[in-house]
Formats: C-alpha cells, structure tokens, sequence
C-alpha cells in the first residue's frame, strides 16, 4: 500500500480518469470565503456537532457504547445514524489533516477503540441490529446497514491516508470481508440489498486502499444486480417502498432518467462512476452520461439542488419520496431538495469531470457550493436546514404552505434525521481537496478562491502554485507559480459558463489561448517561478429565466451574480408583506454592493422592486391593473438566507416589464 497518497476520493491509480485527484493537503484554503468557512467548521461547526453526538441529543456514540455493553439503553436514532457518525468522523479527519492537531487525532482514536469494541468478532458493526432485539442481520433492506457500511469504508480509507494509522481501516476492512462473504454468491434472499447505494463507493474506495480485488469486484456485483428481479415486496422491503424509489427497477445500464429517492441515485450514480474508474466499461459510462445529462439539464433547479418532491410516483408510478419526479416539474415552495441530495449531485459531478477532463462538470460542483450546499447550514454554523425550498411562504395571510412538506420554515440546532449536517460540513472541510486536479500533464484549476498548492505532478515533478483572489465577490483570479519543473506543461484554467467575456493572460499579455466558457482554457508551455496568470471574469448581474417547459416559473425571474444565486427575504420587505406579493421590474437596475459586516460578508444586489397593495384570498377572482407600489431594497445570497429570524423567501418573481 501506499501510505504517502493522501487523496480523499483516491483515483491517483484509476486508468479511466483523466484528471487525477491530488493529496489532501496539497492544497490549504488561506484567505477569503472557503478559508472562514473551513475556519468556521473547525472552531464551530464541529465542535457543536460533536456535543450533539457524543452526547444525549445525538445519540451517535451512545449507540456504540450500548453496543460494546459498556451502557444501558436501546438504540436512539434512525437507522442510519452509524453512518452520519462515520461522516462526522470523517470530517474531524481531513481537519487534522489541514491542522495536525494531535488533540483531535486522539479524540478520533478514542472513538475508533470504542467502535472497534462494539464490532462483533466476525465483522459485523451496525448499532441498531446489535441492540434490538429480535432484529437479525440483513433481515429488512430499510435497516439501511449498506449505508452505514459504505461511510465506514470510505471514513476507514480517508483516516488511514491522511493520519497513516491502520486502527479505523482495519474496522472496514473487517466489515468488508463479512460482506463480501454474506453478497458475493448469488443468493436469491440478498439479490435486493444493495439498494441504498453508499457501499458502492465505499468498496471502490476501499480496493484503492488496500489493493483487494474482491472490494472492487463486489461493488460491480451490486450494480449488476440492479434490476435482476422481480418487483414485488417481500419479507425483505416491508416497510419501505419498492422499484425506482431505491434504484431497482432498471437494470443501471440501461437507464436515461434519474428516478427514486435523489440521495440513492446520486449515491448509486457516483458509486458506477467510481467503478467505471478502475474497469473502463464503456456500457457504463454511456449510463451514466445519459444520467447526468437528465438530472443536470431536466431536473436541476438554478441553485444545484435536486429532488423536486417530497412524496410523488416516478415516471413508472412506483412510490416515491424525497426525489426525483417528471423533467421540468420544478415547484418552488414544495421543493425537497435535501442538502444531501444537492452535495450528491456535486459529488456525482466531481466524479465525471475526472473522467471526461470537462469543465462543464465543475460549473456542477461550484453551483452546489455556493448556494444549494451552504444553503444547509447557518451562517453561525450552529443550525440546520435538510430541505431548501426556493421559496418559504409561512407568515402572512394565514398561508401554511410548508405544513409538513419541507420539515421546517426556520433552521434547527438539531434534525432527528441527522444526515445532511455532518455530509455538509464534511464537504467544507474537504472542499480545498477539490480546488485542483492533475492532469497527464499539468495540473488543472478547479475551484476558485485563495489557496496554496504545493503538490508533485503525475510525473513526478514539484508543483507549487498561489491562488490570490476575492472570488465569488469579485471576477479577478491571479495564480502565481512558485515552483515547477523546467520543461512545458499545462496549466488548464476552468473558464466558468456564466463567465461570457472573461479575459486570460500571462505575466500581462494574451497568450492566444481560447477561453471559452464552460470549457478549461488549456496553456502549455515552459513556466518559471514567478510567472502568473490572470483571469479576469466580469461579475455583471444576470437575469435569469427558466426553460419554458418549467410552468412553475414562467414569467418570472431570478438574479444570479457569477456562482451566487440570489433571493428576497422578508427582512427586507415592508412589515407583513407577503412574499407571493413581490414583483420584480425587468428593466430594473440590479447593482451589486459588498457588506463585509452583513451576514458574515457577502455582496449583497441592490435594486428596485414592485408591492402588490391590492390583496386577495379567494381562489380565484377577476382582476383588473393590479396596483404595484415601488421599493427599493436589496437581495441577498440564497444561501445566507435565514439567519435574521423566521423569513418569507423567493428565488423567483413575477417580472414586469
């Protein structure tokens, strides 16, 4: 094994990627937006959600206490709650590795003994089985032990590539024998299991660290599996919906639509992309082309986010929740969109952009970040939304439009449901692992903000490069290369599709590079310390319409400024005016003014916009002009919304022209 490679999603080795991932941290965030953010997750973010778990609300390390016979008590939690553990020990893990704080490394291994007492001498470590009684292994599907077995292995690998401490892999790989001798033979009780699609990843992962073929074989087996078998319930799935809603019905390399629940797909989707990354199959990557293309350009709302309804029937009438429905079904109040399901979408798309070398694919990622991700957490760090609606309409006029569809209409310091908060901020602090990718030959810029990178290229060469910027407040990107060989390589700049105009030079001059948004703008030749590269991308405000198939939508409106989406919030509004009486001019000046001291420093976009004064509230009435009162005011960031107190917002309005 090769202890010195520290990448998160390890694909340094895989044939099928094109631009390989780096050591996690090769690259440190040191100023602007994702530096206070990782700073937040460190000293706040963290720290919380370690009282949360740890302690009597969270139930997290109670349950493995209980487990190991070392408390009294019956499982607390869902399910699943294992695996949002593993995720909170995943992200201490990469913040150890920006900070090698020996004080959380061995909070880590506190947490590892206990976990590895609690494993049973075959392998076997899943809390809820182990505690209640007259429950058996891999009794019932909705148990949700695949879940909590793919975080394991993909916390195990991260722990053991960053700290090169064998004590948390050494659990995985435990737990993977045992699944692979439980799954591995076709035995027609076990056919339907894999349905909550964590372990693919998870076994990938795992066969990059240890090098077992058998990880990597039994991750396929459960892609083959995919709609093998009849659609029926069985003593199996009692209490869970069955077909698209846990990704069965279709055998996966046939499918062209995402279906089900958003956070199975996505998970399932990426899993396939990590397997396609050490096999090739062609079979494979046509799937999954197809997939992204439907989710991204059918199913994707301006924000990144994903999963359009909380209850619904996919295009085959099987049940579904918290997922996908038909293309261009977009509601904006009743909007799902679980922040798992949107960091998913982003992970998915991480994925494909190492394996097509797209930049497409990182316009992807970057959208998530910045709105539907962060948009999951406060601005404090402390509380939590799992829905993220476009728009909340929950104080006026007696509406109660959120009543049970999208669990809250104001952030909360905990969800019974625990998943999203830990994968967000586990997403925060590996987001720096993310900002670069290398390439045959060179190194390809990902992500924007200000960093350092010192890392070794794939042919085995030093690179050292400077990222210094204000991005995603201001357009202007300077990299500096520090360090490099002598002989001409790439430095591949991602030119963003908002970015229509952006300019490219080096050292001051046009280097004749086409820089064409969407794509990587691609400059080969020979570099010396010293050199530096500027892209200039212009920040206008821009208006943006939905495709016109979108019905929730039409003739409306929403304001995005580069990355950022915007929204209106009520604090911004006259006292009791309702959202849905918002307007916007579509001539109206849109000009954008930085607050550094307003929701933790965000530029904010200043305009003018139209009150409905004549109210309404019968079902439907005649109506003549309405009568719309000017008022000048300010949008904010989407994600920043939320964080003043229980709001009314919208992405959206109805444009007058």
């Amino acid at each position: 094994m090769n202890t010195h490679n520290k990448a998160i999603t390890n694909t340094t080795e895989s044939p099928f990627v094109k631009l390989k991932s780096i050591n996690f941290g090769d690259c440190a965030w040191t100023s602007g937006f994702w530096a206070e953010k990782v700073n937040t997750a460190k000293d706040k973010m963290l720290p919380y959600m370690g009282d949360l778990l740890c302690g009597d609300i969270g139930h997290g390390l109670n349950n493995f206490k209980i487990a190991a016979g070392e408390k009294e008590g019956v499982h607390k939690g869902f399910y699943w709650h294992d695996g949002d553990f593993f995720k909170f020990m995943e992200a201490k893990t990469y913040v150890y590795g920006l900070t090698e704080d020996e004080t959380i490394l061995k909070e880590l291994d506190e947490y590892i003994s206990l976990i590895g007492r609690a494993q049973e001498d075959d392998g076997y470590i899943h809390t809820h089985v182990q505690i209640t009684e007259g429950v058996d292994r891999f009794e019932n599907r909705k148990y949700h032990e695949m879940y909590n077995f793919g975080h394991l292995f993909i916390a195990g690998s991260v722990h053991y590539r960053i700290t090169g401490q064998r004590n948390f892999l050494d659990i995985a790989v435990k737990m993977a024998d045992l699944l692979y001798t439980y799954f591995m033979p076709d035995t027609k009780h076990y056919q339907r299991f894999g349905f909550n699609q964590t372990q693919i990843m998870g076994l990938v992962e795992l066969y990059r660290t240890v090098k077992d073929e058998r990880y990597l074989k039994l991750a396929e087996k459960f892609i083959n599996r995919r709609g093998t078998f009849e659609i029926e319930h069985d003593s199996t799935t009692i209490g869970y919906p069955i077909g698209d809603m846990v990704q069965e019905r279709t055998p996966f390399r046939e499918s062209k639509e995402a279906v089900g629940h958003a956070v199975l797909a996505l998970y399932y989707y990426a899993g396939a992309a990590d397997v396609y990354a050490e096999t090739g199959e062609t079979a494979l990557i046509d799937a999954l082309d197809k997939l992204w293309e439907n989710v991204t350009g059918k199913k994707m709302y301006v924000t990144g986010a994903v999963g359009q309804a909380h209850y619904g029937a996919s295009t085959n009438l099987d049940m579904i929740e918290e997922g996908f429905i038909d293309a261009y079904m977009m509601p904006n109040m009743t909007a799902y969109n679980e922040t798992c399901a949107n960091l998913c979408n982003a992970m998915f798309s991480h994925r494909m952009m190492g394996i097509h070398a797209e930049s497409r694919y990182a316009d992807i990622i970057e959208l998530v970040l910045y709105n539907s991700g962060l948009s999951g957490i406060g601005i404090e760090g402390k509380d939590y939304f799992y829905s993220n609606p476009l728009r909340m309409v929950n104080n006026s006029r007696n509406y109660d439009a959120h009543a049970d569809v999208t669990e809250s209409p104001v952030r909360q310091p905990y969800l019974e449901c625990f998943c999203c908060p830990p994968n967000l901020v586990r997403t925060i602090c590996k987001s720096s692992g993310w900002a670069y990718n290398l390439s045959e030959n060179g190194v390809a810029v990902v992500l924007f903000g200000g960093n350092n990178l010192d890392s070794t290229m794939l042919d085995g060469s030093p690179i050292k490069l400077t990222q210094d910027t204000e991005y995603p407040w201001k357009g202007l990107v300077k990299i500096t290369v520090d360090a490099c060989k002598n002989t001409a390589f790439d430095i591949q700049v991602r030119i963003p599709k908002w970015a229509v105009g952006s300019t490219l030079k080096v050292n001051g001059e046009n280097v004749g590079v086409e820089v064409i948004p969407g794509k990587f703008a691609t400059i080969n030749r020979v570099w010396k310390a010293g050199d530096s590269i500027v892209l200039d991308m212009p920040m206008e405000v821009q208006r943006i319409e939905g495709h016109n198939r979108i019905e929730e939508v039409r003739n409306q409106i929403a304001v995005k400024r580069g990355p950022i989406v915007y929204c209106i919030e009520s604090p911004d509004l006259p006292k009791d005016t309702s959202i849905l009486d918002v307007y916007i001019k579509g001539d109206a000046v849109l000009e954008a003014e930085h607050k550094k001291d307003f929701l933790g420093g965000v530029t904010v976009v200043n305009t003018e916009l139209l009150l409905r004064e004549d109210k309404h509230n019968d079902m439907y009435q005649t109506v003549t002009q309405p009568v719309l009162k000017s008022f000048k005011t300010q949008l904010v960031p989407y994600f920043a919304w939320s964080n003043r107190g229980q709001a009314e917002m919208t992405v959206f309005m109805p444009v007058v022209w």
